[in-house]
């Protein structure tokens, strides 16, 4: 008789918990690569960049790094630094679990994951210019979103490789080669440097991209929005919604104590399915001027979560109209207020898909998606809204593009509220719904 060895195959499912397990090539290559050079990534939306990068700092600091080697972690705000080096934790967890400080001084924050060996992981926004990371020596420098950060930025962080030798890793969806002086943006200047080892990771290669979203997404983008957010290309074509001059013109309040007795409006941006937020923003009307006195932003919650926090809002504020999405996931939250006596006559489903349609029943030819941002877009360039001094806001707004008519952004949260809350403030004399 023969015996016949036969090799079973195990496919492993995508896993969203315990990624490290179904590692595409790329990633791969990258978060285990020996050798500490500068990397350059260049990728399209949801490909895996984060998690590569939080994988490749936890195995430096295990199997390269000596003591008092640290990683420094920055994004464009704090949030998504934040959710950086949770991956990097959850990691290290499963997998160095007795090399991590779990005790004392030293214990894991959200600013620093350190290892018994005297490595670490150091985490922290990167801000406008960088000014506030002056003054480290770092190993390696992780930059998430670096297309979006400034050129002051870079100024001052990397200086800090210079005496430990270190090196940079850069990973960003691209966002545009040129500032508006014409001068190249440092990212797109990385792209060109031979002194990186890249890496060009096209969306539509990304195993955890289905063929039917790549189909409805290609067919909901326009043809530059699709190639700079799937495909990872440089498109200079694509223009941002609000200038960078503008939101710091607007976004210049502190948030007030006590509610004033003025009419309040909410805008809601309700999460979807994954790792997604659900944002808050609470607005009241001075006249003519509409000014912004809350922002909340909440990962992603049960509808039931999401309906109580804004009837705890609505028993701060007496909301005159509450702004919800009932498309998708925001239907089950719409749904729950209109069911509440004291929630329905001030709940306005504004669906980003709809169409105005005007007294004689003329449907616009716009969505009002595109309405209500052309709205706030007025509004800013008129000086009759002013918005919170808060980082999340900004960078949201800074994301914020348009073309060939479509409205989308990298980090749309904070700005998808803040369209709606303003919409129902400046139109509050057309909005007459009631419930019965």
């Amino acid at each position: 008789m023969c015996n016949h060895l036969f090799n079973r195959i195990i496919t492993l499912k995508y896993d969203i918990l315990r990624p490290w397990r179904t590692l595409d090539p790329w990633q791969k290559d990258y978060c285990f690569d020996p050798v500490d050079s500068d990397n350059f990534l260049l990728t399209g939306r949801q490909v895996g960049k984060t998690t590569g990068m939080s994988i490749r700092s936890v195995e430096l600091c295990m199997n390269h790094f000596k003591k008092g080697e640290f990683v420094l972690i920055n994004s464009i705000t704090e949030k998504q630094a934040y959710h950086m080096l949770a991956k990097s934790l959850v990691y290290a967890t499963e997998k160095y679990s007795k090399q991590v400080i779990w005790k004392g001084d030293n214990k894991p924050t959200k600013h620093r994951l350190m290892f018994k060996n005297g490595t670490g992981i150091l985490c922290y926004a990167a801000g406008e210019t960088g000014e506030g990371l002056r003054g480290y020596t770092i190993k390696k420098i992780m930059s998430d979103e670096g297309s979006r950060m400034s050129e002051e930025y870079f100024i001052a962080t990397l200086p800090a490789l210079s005496i430990v030798g270190g090196t940079l890793d850069i990973a960003s969806t691209p966002f545009g080669k040129k500032h508006k002086d014409g001068s190249e943006k440092f990212f797109y200047k990385c792209s060109k440097d031979d002194s990186f080892k890249k890496y060009f990771v096209n969306g539509e290669d990304c195993p955890r991209h289905t063929p039917d979203f790549l189909l409805k997404a290609k067919n909901r983008l326009s043809k530059l929005a699709y190639s700079q957010e799937f495909l990872a290309v440089f498109t200079d074509e694509l223009k941002r919604l609000f200038s960078d001059e503008m939101i710091e013109r607007i976004c210049v309040l502190k948030r007030p104590i006590g509610v004033s007795p003025h009419r309040h409006y909410l805008g809601c941006d309700i999460a979807g399915f994954g790792e997604d937020e659900c944002t808050y923003e609470a607005f009241k009307k001075v006249g003519k001027e509409i000014i912004q006195v809350e922002s909340i932003a909440e990962n992603r919650n049960l509808t039931t979560d999401t309906s109580k926090k804004i009837k705890t809002l609505d028993m701060i504020y007496n909301f005159k109209k509450i702004g919800i999405d009932d498309g998708g996931v925001g239907f089950g939250v719409w749904s729950e207020l209109m069911d509440d006596n004291k929630t329905k006559r001030k709940t306005v489903a504004l669906n980003n898909s709809a169409r105005i349609t005007d007294w004689d029943g003329k449907k616009h030819k716009k969505i009002l998606k595109e309405e209500m941002y052309m709205n706030l877009q007025v509004l800013m360039e008129q000086n009759r809204i002013k918005l919170l001094d808060d980082r999340e806001i900004k960078a949201s707004l800074a994301s914020m593009q348009h073309d060939d008519g479509r409205i989308f952004g990298s980090n749309s949260h904070h700005a998808e509220g803040i369209d709606r809350g303003v919409w129902l403030a400046e139109k509050d004399k057309a909005l007459n719904i009631y419930v019965y």
